[in-house]
């Protein structure tokens, strides 16, 4: 019997993707994912996490947990969920790009999920708070691909993904988790669910 690969080695690969959304969204919607899901692989193609596990796994998951755990088809939010953190991580991608590749909202999206990566080294609190402001005024659906990005990290913290692991886990609650309560979204407060029991898992 195969041993059971560990959840942060788990990924998305493109062919469950296809296999996931054939006949659930439209063919053309489909070729857009598939490109964004190509892109985010690109762009993060050499980064790992502080685990060791490839940093794209991680984006492919967050896909995953919309779509599968939260029942998201929406084509622009699983694109801006692929592709939420490419304008961190690349020198050549910028909004005007993902803008005429991938259209105005998925921009938009991906910029709100964006952080200022210096400003971050420096300040690292200051710059969490001013994306939950950006949060409070955005879309539901940038709110669930950032508490989707949450989770899977969550996932994560028995891998020694995170220095302090408690302390991820007071901000995701004292940050994150009020912004979700603020919507009577069934999509929200199912991710919330969902980051209470693995909450639970890990403080026991």
């Amino acid at each position: 019997m195969a041993a059971e690969v560990p959840y942060n080695l788990t990924y998305l690969s493109r062919q469950e993707l296809i296999e996931r959304l054939q006949g659930r969204v439209d063919p053309i919607e489909l070729n857009r994912i598939l490109s964004a899901y190509d892109v985010a692989a690109s762009v993060h193609e050499l980064q790992i996490r502080r685990d060791g596990s490839p940093y794209f796994y991680h984006v492919t998951r967050v896909c995953k947990i919309l779509l599968e755990e939260v029942g998201v088809t929406d084509p622009d939010t699983l694109i801006a969920a692929l592709l939420h953190d490419v304008l961190e991580d690349s020198e050549e991608l910028s909004a005007a790009v993902l803008e005429y590749n991938f259209g105005t909202r998925v921009a938009t999206m991906v910029q709100t999920l964006t952080k200022d990566l210096r400003a971050h080294e420096r300040n690292p609190d200051a710059v969490d708070w001013e994306q939950v402001e950006r949060l409070r005024r955005a879309s539901p659906e940038c709110l669930l691909i950032r508490l989707a990005t949450r989770l899977d990290n969550l996932r994560c913290l028995g891998y020694d993904l995170k220095r302090n692991p408690l302390r991820y886990i007071q901000q995701t609650w004292e940050r994150y988790i009020p912004l979700a309560q603020q919507w009577d979204d069934p999509r929200l407060k199912r991710i919330v669910a969902l980051l209470q029991r693995e909450r639970n898992k890990f403080l026991g």
